[in-house]
């Protein structure tokens, strides 16, 4: 009788979703959601800062109330009260991003480039850290767990690199509070994150679902099956062990579909879709290497998925910003297709979706090591783009991009924009990296050289050029950069069919 009694007080209790909790950061400058479970008709009343608000559960226990704008302060204490009371404290209001992605969001500072100093340095009481626990689930989840940290030596160490250098930098140049929700998972590709209606709405997409759906489909038929072998296998097993004879190979478990973080939309739902009604700035994005030989496809998954997010947040087209790939991989002699090639060039590509940026890492990383150990880099050149994406700040937020190109005989000029107080070969010497092709299509390692805002491009070889590459390589070798210290992204001026044009 006690413990039924218990259980429904228990039940009766207000909760909250993990994301609300003491350290949080709450998005200044905008109308608040605040949200949980109650019993069905009770009053919820939420306080904060001098404000209150008030509402009352819905038939399925569900309430939600907004909050005025916050200007940036704290902290405070917020108190939920309806049967029961909530007291959550060190409430700060601030800049709230979420960073997301596969391991080079997910590598930890402590693991990045000094890591020993930099953890040893992270003594930031006004930069707040949670770290969304991984999950893959079919359906899109209510809350994700988790918990917020107040950035210190002792909580930094196993946060994403990328994503505390980011923060830092932003609460440096603003100084205001600054939340980080990691929300990121190793060697994951970009549909894992990806919502199914979004999928199923672009046809070159579908074949990722069909794939899945296979999978899910025939998984109780190979889970019986193997059941079935390992019964057999274990009177076998007996056998042989009273006979002394070698126990045979044991059947091999199928993967549940149903837990592979690979599963189209798995983290979306487990990871992203919780975290959906809590207000943000923006988000930080550094994935695509499980995504680099279905590179053209990508040009249709990666803007379907920041769209996708932003109708899931509804907030607009909030700030989206980017890591374009690093070099990684032996050199190549001569210049030829490449599928890393194609990816950076679909991540390229993705920068006509408004309020988008894009760091380009092609000088800081490791041909041996596929997680680049400079994560400090990678967060202040994201930085720089939020500086100006999000916040509207004048500066040089980007290397060069290519803009056009115009053939002037048997040379090929090169228009740029983001020249950044103007172009630069990085250590001197020649411009590297530059190739051009005639009509044949086959391109040759090029001369180069800076006109003003423009790279004047030929060869010797190709009379009448129709093309230029630059950076066009898993690995390339490539010095062009602005005044501001910033790399040029890889580009091609043609359209040719390349390597993972068919690839769904």
């Amino acid at each position: 009788m006690c413990a039924l009694l218990l259980a429904g007080q228990a039940l009766a209790e207000v909760r909250v979703p993990a994301l609300i909790g003491d350290n949080m950061v709450l998005q200044r400058g905008v109308r608040l959601k605040v949200w949980g479970w109650a019993d069905p008709g009770e009053s919820v009343a939420v306080e904060i800062n001098g404000q209150r608000a008030v509402a009352k559960a819905a038939a399925d226990g569900r309430w939600s109330v907004r909050l005025q704008p916050m200007e940036a302060g704290g902290p405070y204490t917020m108190t939920i009260t309806g049967k029961n009371a909530l007291s959550f404290r060190n409430v700060m209001v601030g800049e709230v991003w979420v960073c997301s992605g596969q391991s080079n969001m997910e590598w930890p500072v402590a693991a990045s480039m000094n890591g020993d100093r930099e953890v040893a340095s992270a003594d930031y009481p006004m930069i707040r850290l949670f770290t969304v626990p991984h999950k893959v689930a079919t359906s899109p989840q209510d809350d994700a767990g988790g918990k917020w940290e107040v950035c210190s030596p002792r909580t930094v160490g196993g946060f994403s690199g990328v994503g505390y250098f980011f923060g830092r930098e932003i609460h440096r140049r603003l100084e205001v509070p600054v939340g980080l929700i990691n929300a990121s998972w190793g060697g994951t590709p970009a549909e894992a994150w990806t919502s199914r209606p979004a999928l199923e709405a672009e046809d070159i997409l579908r074949p990722i679902l069909e794939r899945w759906d296979r999978e899910l489909a025939n998984y109780p038929k190979a889970l019986a099956a193997y059941k079935d072998a390992l019964a057999k296998w274990e009177d076998e097993a007996a056998r042989a062990r009273q006979e002394g004879k070698a126990v045979p190979e044991k059947p091999k478990e199928p993967g549940d579909p149903t837990a592979n973080p690979w599963l189209a939309s798995g983290l979306y739902n487990g990871m992203i879709a919780p975290l959906t009604p809590f207000a943000i700035r923006g988000a930080i994005w550094y994935q695509g290497e499980s995504n680099a030989d279905r590179a053209y496809q990508y040009r249709t998954l990666f803007p379907t998925m920041i769209r996708d997010w932003r109708r899931a947040w509804k907030i607009g087209d909030f700030p989206f910003l980017f890591v374009q790939l690093a070099n990684f991989m032996d050199a190549k002699p001569e210049p030829a297709e490449d599928a890393w090639a194609e990816l950076r060039e679909a991540q390229l590509m993705t920068l006509s979706l408004p309020k988008t940026g894009m760091a380009v890492t092609i000088d800081i990383g490791d041909a041996k090591d596929i997680h680049p150990r400079n994560k400090p880099a990678v967060g202040f050149r994201l930085a720089l783009a939020a500086l100006k994406v999000a916040y509207g700040k004048d500066g040089v937020h980007s290397g060069p991009l290519y803009k056009s190109m115009k053939v002037e005989g048997n040379r090929i000029r090169i228009h740029f924009t983001n020249v950044g107080g103007g172009l630069q070969a990085r250590g001197g010497g020649p411009l590297r990296g530059f190739a051009v092709a005639g009509a044949d299509r086959k391109f040759v390692w090029a001369n180069a050289k800076i006109d003003g805002d423009t790279v004047v491009v030929w060869s010797e070889r190709v009379p009448k050029p129709v093309a230029v590459r630059y950076a066009w390589a898993s690995n390339p070798e490539c010095n062009l950069y602005n005044a501001a210290g910033l790399p040029a992204s890889p580009f091609r001026t043609d359209d040719w069919p390349g390597v993972t044009a068919k690839n769904r």
